[in-house]
């Protein structure tokens, strides 16, 4: 049964494999982050580590019982009780509800852990798999984007209340 985790220094190389494996899957839905990230990966990611150490954001990974790495989770901007969500599962077990499933999960860890009110997140509007996520996971479609929030892509921002 895959299992939640908190990002630490040792994923890194699973992450890493993570990101290869599902960068063609993940530029058809989103921009892709292009080969800088992946020359830079390591010093990105202990950036990551830092801003987590901080409580700026927190990072999570979705772990297969073979210790891969099945999917992102990630609170950006934790700040005044809110945050921004960002995630991706791999293809492999996309369309079978384990991001739904993960992003409740998230939701509780949000509040008891990071003690968050409130989540928001931004898709574009191209990105219907990640559209119904948000939907089934109790976000409420808040409004349209700006043009810098999804790389130019147009989108809607969705809203969470952890307290509801």
């Amino acid at each position: 049964m895959p299992e939640l985790q908190r990002l630490h220094a040792d994923h890194a190389p699973a992450v890493l494999a993570f990101e290869l494996a599902n960068r063609a899957y993940f530029a058809a839905s989103i921009s892709d982050r292009g080969d800088d990230f992946f020359d830079q990966f390591t010093d990105r990611y202990n950036a990551s580590l830092t801003e987590q150490e901080a409580g700026i954001c927190a990072f999570y990974v979705l772990v297969g019982e073979d210790s891969s790495v099945l999917g992102r989770f990630n609170l950006y901007n934790v700040e005044n009780g809110t945050a921004r969500l960002g995630y991706r599962v791999a293809e492999r077990i996309a369309g079978r509800g384990v991001a739904t499933a993960t992003v409740q999960d998230l939701c509780r860890i949000a509040t008891a852990m990071h003690d968050l009110r409130t989540l928001r997140a931004a898709t574009s509007h191209d990105n219907a798999a990640s559209q119904k996520v948000l939907v089934k996971a109790g976000f409420v479609p808040v409004g349209p984007t700006a043009p810098g929030d999804l790389g130019g892509e147009s989108g809607t921002w969705y809203l969470r209340d952890l307290q509801a």
